[in-house]
């Protein structure tokens, strides 16, 4: 190793690898998305939602395959309104008046920046075509192959807990009268579809229906005619037929994170991403957890990153080669 560090001037010149995780827009049929200025629900009135909503519509417009609508246009469109939306569907109704495919509506739920920095973020996506299903954590990974062993505990963890919540809804007895939702359930409209039917996947997202993991007749081996089947992860082959919409009112797709600033995974990815920034500001990673505009733009890519990452649209980790900094100082 001496010979190898001589012949190359000192080890110093080696250049050193730096692997960045990649993510990309897992659903073509969600191109074009605002950002909705996010709302303060923590108990520190200093974190100002403008400035937290900046900071993911930066992260977000950094990924490849999304058009992001400017902050300052979408608060634009939101004044002129008689009154600014409050509903999911309100916010179906904003996106589609907006001519785009989603409005992504974010609230800081913890904020404090006193050692040790703590930030809470619940983030919701409203589709502006109603027939677009919720999108589970855990859709489009590589189930029942090669690749299902690098899939990371945590998000089998959340995909596992998101099927045995929607499994257990089937098992929860109806608080309406006996006879409504007898008739309901003959009419088949007794619920909307398991989200974790494969719905509103890159493949499946514009037909806004699920694929049927059970027949009519109501049940299948003995299992409910809802009961959400773990094979609704994978996304299913295109239909020959246009399905009929199902409409759903609510978000498509959802993640709330806290980080805290002691957690070890998560300053090391911190130091990872400070590594990789080209960042010369004095103090490091660490500085990061003692200035708040960059301790929130970290939190609005790590909250983003693993959004889509939970969702399929995790790429391969590039390579980065790069001379350490003391090759270039006196």
């Amino acid at each position: 190793m001496a010979l190898g560090c001589a012949f190359f001037s000192g080890c110093a010149a080696i250049p050193d690898s730096i692997r960045v995780p990649q993510v990309h827009n897992p659903f073509p049929q969600l191109e074009k998305v605002a950002v909705y200025p996010f709302f303060n629900q923590s108990e520190n009135p200093a974190i100002d939602g403008d400035v937290v909503a900046l900071a993911y519509y930066e992260e977000l417009q950094k990924v490849q395959g999304f058009e992001v609508v400017p902050i300052g246009v979408t608060k634009a469109f939101v004044q002129s309104l008689e009154r600014p939306p409050s509903a999911p569907a309100d916010f179906q109704a904003m996106a589609r008046a907006m001519g785009i495919d989603a409005v992504i509506v974010g609230s800081i739920t913890q904020f404090e920046m006193y050692y040790p920095p703590r930030m809470g973020l619940s983030v919701r996506w409203y589709s502006a075509n109603p027939c677009y299903h919720e999108v589970p954590a855990g859709y489009g990974l590589p189930w029942g192959t090669l690749e299902e062993e690098d899939i990371p505990d945590s998000l089998v963890f959340e995909a596992e807990f998101a099927l045995a919540k929607e499994q257990l809804k089937t098992q929860t007895p109806s608080d309406e009268p006996r006879e409504l939702n007898e008739r309901r359930q003959m009419d088949g409209v007794n619920q909307l579809p398991p989200p974790l039917k494969p719905v509103s996947s890159a493949a499946e997202l514009g037909a806004g229906m699920n694929t049927e993991l059970v027949g009519d007749s109501g049940t299948r081996n003995g299992m409910p005619k809802n009961w959400p089947d773990p094979r609704g992860f994978v996304p299913a082959p295109p239909q020959a037929d246009q399905p009929v919409c199902r409409p759903h009112y609510d978000a498509i797709i959802r993640h709330t994170k806290l980080y805290d600033g002691r957690d070890p995974t998560f300053t090391q990815a911190l130091s990872e991403y400070y590594h990789h920034s080209d960042d010369a500001r004095f103090g490091g990673w660490q500085s990061y957890l003692q200035r708040s505009d960059d301790f929130i733009q970290f939190c609005c890519h790590t909250h983003l990153y693993q959004t889509l990452a939970a969702r399929g649209g995790a790429d391969e980790t590039r390579v980065v080669w790069r001379s350490p900094i003391s090759r270039y100082q006196p």
